[in-house]
C-alpha cells in the first residue's frame, strides 16, 4: 500500500520538472536560432516571388508587379537575380503592360517610384540572408534589446504545441517601431509565425502639414523547417492604407513566397508542402 503514494508524488513532481521556459529563456534561445538559422541559410539558393499591388480608394487597381529572382547566399548577406517580372498599370480605363520594376510611364508618376521602392525596402534587404529586413521582426539578439516580451499562453500550431508570446517597444527606445505576436515552437524555440504592427503614430503636425496618414501598417512571416537547424521563411506579407499630400490615397500590398530551396553545392532539392493542411 504505501507504494501508491510514491506513484502520486511521483506525478506531482513531475510537472515541476518539466515546466515550461520563462519568456525570457524562450527568447534567449530564440535569438540564439536565430543566429545560427542565418548562418545555415548560407548553404541554400532558392526561387522567391514577390507580388507588389497598389489599389485606389474605390479598391480599383491602380498598379501591379510581379518579380521572381533566384537567390544566392553570399559572405554578408543574398544576392537575388530577377528571372521574370510583369508589370501592369491601370489608368482611366486604359491597361498598360510593362517590363522593368518601377517604370516611370509619365511625366508625374509617383506609383512607378513608389512601388520600386516598396519593393526593395520590404523585400530587398541585401544583408539579410532571406531580404526581409531584420527590425521588421524583432526576434536576434540586438533587437530584442529594444523590446517587452510577455508569454501569452501555450497552444496549438499545425500539430506541434507551441508558446505565444507578444512584444511591445519599451518606453522611450529609438528604433523600435513594432508591436505584435511571435508562435515560438516550444520544443524547437524557433518561430513559426510571427505578426507586427506599427507601433507608434504620425504625430498629427506631420498629418496636417503634409496631409500624410498611415494606417493598418504592419506585416507577417511563417517560417518552416526543411533540416536540422534549418528554418527559413517561406511566406510574407504586409498591407497598408496611406493618404498623402491630399491627393493620393493607396492601398498597398506585399506579399513574398520562397519555395525550391537547394543546397548551393548539392543537387539534391528540398520540396515541401505550402498548403497549410
Amino acid at each position: 500500500m504505501r507504494l501508491l503514494p510514491l506513484i502520486l508524488l511521483a506525478f506531482a513532481i513531475r510537472p515541476a520538472l518539466a515546466q515550461d521556459l520563462s519568456v525570457d529563456q524562450i527568447m534567449a534561445k530564440v535569438a540564439e536560432n536565430q543566429a545560427h538559422a542565418q548562418e545555415m541559410r548560407k548553404s541554400y539558393v532558392y526561387n522567391q516571388k514577390v507580388l507588389a499591388r497598389f489599389t485606389r480608394s474605390n479598391g480599383n487597381l491602380a498598379r501591379e508587379e510581379k518579380l521572381e529572382y533566384q537567390v544566392t547566399p553570399t559572405a554578408d548577406g543574398t544576392e537575388k537575380k530577377l528571372t521574370h517580372f510583369e508589370g501592369t498599370r491601370a489608368d482611366k480605363g486604359k491597361i498598360t503592360h510593362y517590363d522593368e520594376p518601377g517604370k516611370e510611364l509619365k511625366d508625374l508618376d509617383i506609383d512607378g517610384d513608389l512601388i520600386r521602392d516598396f519593393v526593395n525596402e520590404t523585400t530587398g534587404d541585401s544583408k539579410s540572408k532571406d531580404g526581409i529586413a531584420h527590425d521588421l521582426f524583432p526576434l536576434t539578439a540586438e533587437e530584442q534589446q529594444k523590446y517587452i516580451y510577455t508569454l501569452e499562453g501555450k497552444e496549438d500550431y499545425r500539430g506541434r504545441p507551441a508558446y505565444r508570446v507578444s512584444f511591445r517597444p519599451k518606453p522611450h527606445t529609438e528604433e523600435a517601431d513594432w508591436k505584435g505576436q511571435a508562435w515560438i515552437d516550444a520544443e524547437e524555440c524557433q518561430p513559426v509565425l510571427v505578426s507586427t504592427k506599427f507601433a507608434t503614430h504620425i504625430p498629427m503636425a506631420v498629418k496636417v502639414l503634409l496631409g500624410t496618414d498611415i494606417k493598418g501598417l504592419g506585416f507577417s512571416v511563417t517560417y518552416q523547417k526543411f533540416d536540422e537547424g534549418v528554418w527559413f521563411p517561406v511566406s510574407y506579407g504586409g498591407e497598408f492604407h496611406v493618404h498623402a499630400v491630399f491627393f493620393y490615397t493607396r492601398n498597398m500590398s506585399i506579399s513574398m513566397v520562397n519555395s525550391g530551396f537547394q543546397r548551393a553545392k548539392v543537387s539534391s532539392k528540398i520540396a515541401y508542402d505550402t498548403s497549410g493542411k
